[in-house]
């Protein structure tokens, strides 16, 4: 398969697809297109809401923040302003990539303490695949921004596909249960469920129901883990 025909498969039949892909496993192409919705989501927020908006919800959702001094407020503000495009820059470039190196290590030992052999070449083409997912989702959140009013778009959680689209953002809501709620998103599943189908599809002795497990495992230990230090320094 070519790379249309094998990116058009992971959305519409993902069988075949991670088939092809852990056969001959490949990855640039799938961190190009990542690497591209995440610059020009970053675009589209800098220029269409910008990084005052961005601060001011930083702000709003930290009680610690809330209750600096005036001086100190106002440097923290400084500081914020001054470094946000350079961490969303920085992370729409490098974000995709090291995700990728490092969800393709962890389910790699999972599935070797599953006793599923695959190499890392194989784990990282089906992760780099599976989150291919961030397309869409970044797509929909560029329509979002352009759709509602700068001052109503929350960058925090641009898309109400989540529990914590039911939920008032922190401060209101405790930290804890924001990120947990947020954890449960509808686009995270279907990279969960496209991990499991490659690395079915990958080791053929192992079926989809184990292939699941050993995603799910890692993700909810990882949830609860992000939720409790949320938690922690909120």
């Amino acid at each position: 398969m070519n790379e249309v025909s094998r990116i058009v498969g992971v959305y519409f039949d993902p069988k075949k697809a991670f088939a092809d892909i852990a056969a001959k496993p490949r990855w640039i192409v799938p961190v190009i297109l990542l690497i591209a919705i995440g610059m020009a989501f970053t675009y589209t927020y800098s220029t269409r809401v910008g990084w005052d908006r961005y601060v001011h919800q930083v702000f709003d959702s930290s009680p610690r923040v809330q209750n600096m001094e005036g001086p100190a407020r106002e440097q923290f503000f400084n500081m914020q302003h001054k470094f946000a495009p350079y961490q969303f820059w920085g992370g729409s470039v490098l974000g995709p990539p090291i995700m990728i190196l490092i969800v393709a290590a962890v389910l790699l030992l999972a599935c070797k303490m599953g006793g599923v052999a695959l190499t890392y070449k194989q784990m990282m083409s089906i992760c780099a695949y599976a989150m291919l997912t961030g397309l869409i989702s970044g797509i929909l959140a560029i329509i979002v921004m352009f759709l509602k009013n700068p001052d109503d778009f929350n960058i925090l959680n641009p898309l109400a596909f989540n529990l914590a689209a039911f939920l008032e953002p922190p401060p209101n809501t405790g930290r804890f249960v924001y990120t947990l709620a947020k954890s449960f998103d509808l686009f995270t599943f279907w990279t969960i469920l496209l991990e499991a189908v490659g690395i079915s599809a990958a080791a053929r002795k192992v079926n989809f129901a184990k292939a699941l497990t050993l995603v799910v495992v890692p993700w909810a230990l990882w949830v609860l883990i992000t939720s409790g230090l949320a938690g922690m320094f909120s």
